[in-house]
């Protein structure tokens, strides 16, 4: 695949993983919010979850898409973010000690495992279609 197709794949799933950790910054800094309901803590920590897998699953279809080409550049730059997945787990590590605020016990390992299993198939939903070739 041509570099500038390839970066131009690569770079759509990067902007969603910026998009995604600068929510985690936001949500790391604040202190945890409380809800009336266990079943509204739980609507927010299934949505924060989702939120993780898009990052990994984005982050995951970059690569992916980079490796579609011979380019240094694209390859170099799909590694980069890689350095958000800490955010992700630190976010975890946070979602955890909140749960105990509203009755729940949480481990972060569990929470990652739910996570890594929930990506492959969040990578295939977000995937890009393959360009239609010229005939």
């Amino acid at each position: 695949r041509p570099a500038e197709e390839a970066r131009a794949r690569m770079e759509h799933h990067l902007r969603e993983v910026s998009r995604l950790a600068d929510h985690f910054e936001n949500v790391l800094r604040r202190d945890c919010p409380r809800f009336a309901s266990p079943g509204e803590w739980r609507v927010y920590l299934d949505g924060e979850l989702e939120r993780v897998v898009l990052l990994l699953a984005h982050l995951e279809q970059a690569w992916i898409e980079a490796k579609h080409t011979g380019d240094d550049d694209v390859r170099r730059a799909a590694k980069a973010p890689r350095k958000r997945v800490d955010e992700a787990r630190a976010l975890l590590d946070k979602l955890a000690g909140c749960a105990e605020d509203h009755g729940a016990t949480l481990s972060p390992m569990e929470l990652w495992r739910r996570v890594e299993r929930a990506v492959p198939r969040r990578r295939t939903d977000i995937a890009l279609p393959e360009p239609v070739p010229a005939r």
